[in-house]
C-alpha cells in the first residue's frame, strides 16, 4: 500500500470517527461546539467514546492511528476548533449539525430538501454560528451542514457552501418559515431550494437549467 492509499483510508477513518464522536455528544445533549467553544473540558467523556470506537471499529482505529498515534492528539486539535469552525477544520469536509430530536438519518428521506446558501470563505464562520445555534435550539431546519476548508476536488466554486434541511419540501409553509429565519440573520439575496428528489438524481444546476424547487 502506498503512502497516498495510507492517507486515503486515515481521512475515511478519522470522518468516521469524528461523526461518531459527534453523534455522541450530540446524543447526550451536549453538542460538540458548545464544549468547545465555552472552553469546558470533556477528555474523559472523549477517552470514553473514543475507546468504544476502538471496540466496535478496530480495523478503522488501525488507519487512524497511521495519522495519530495518540488520540490526545485528536483531543487537542477539536479544542482549537477541528470538526466546530469551518476554517479551522481541515480533516473532514463537512461540518453537521442536527437539531436536538431529528433521526440522523432523516436528511436522506425523499421528502427533504434544503436551502442553498453560498457565502466567501472570509464570512462563513460567522453565518455558519448563527445557522448552527438556531439549529440546535429547534429555531429552523432539521439540520444543516457547512463546508469547510478541506480542499475538495469536487467543489465547483471558490464559496463556501450552507444547507439547511427541512423534512418535507410539500410543507410550503414550513419551508418558507425556515427561508424568513434565515433572512432574519443577514441571508437577503436570492437562495434555492434542493429536493433530495433531485438530488438522488445526480441533477445539478448547468446552464440554461435550474434544479431548485422554490426560490426566495
Amino acid at each position: 500500500m502506498d503512502r497516498s492509499e495510507i492517507e486515503a483510508l486515515a481521512d475515511i477513518a478519522y470522518g468516521i470517527f469524528e461523526h461518531y464522536l459527534t453523534t455522541q455528544f450530540h446524543n447526550r445533549k451536549k453538542p460538540l461546539y458548545r464544549l468547545v467553544e465555552d472552553g469546558t473540558p470533556f477528555q474523559n467523556e472523549f477517552n470514553e467514546i473514543y475507546s468504544t470506537f476502538k471496540e466496535l471499529y478496530p480495523e478503522l482505529v488501525i488507519h487512524l492511528q497511521e495519522r495519530y498515534p495518540s488520540s490526545d492528539e485528536m483531543y487537542r486539535l477539536i479544542c482549537e476548533g477541528e470538526g466546530v469552525i469551518p476554517t479551522k477544520t481541515i480533516q473532514s469536509y463537512w461540518i453537521i449539525q442536527d437539531a436536538p430530536d431529528t433521526d440522523p438519518h432523516a436528511t436522506e428521506d425523499d421528502k427533504a430538501g434544503k436551502w442553498l446558501i453560498f457565502v466567501p470563505p472570509d464570512q462563513v464562520d460567522d453565518i455558519w454560528k448563527k445557522i448552527r445555534d438556531l439549529t440546535w435550539q429547534n429555531e429552523l431546519g432539521i439540520s444543516a451542514k457547512v463546508s469547510t476548508s478541506k480542499r475538495n476536488p469536487d467543489s465547483r466554486d471558490y464559496r463556501k457552501v450552507m444547507y439547511v434541511y427541512t423534512a418535507d419540501w410539500e410543507n410550503e409553509e414550513e419551508v418558507m418559515r425556515v427561508r424568513e429565519k434565515l433572512r432574519s440573520i443577514g441571508i437577503a439575496d436570492r437562495i434555492g431550494y434542493k429536493r433530495n428528489i433531485e438530488t438522488f438524481k445526480g441533477e445539478y444546476a448547468s446552464k440554461g437549467k435550474r434544479v431548485t424547487y422554490y426560490n426566495a
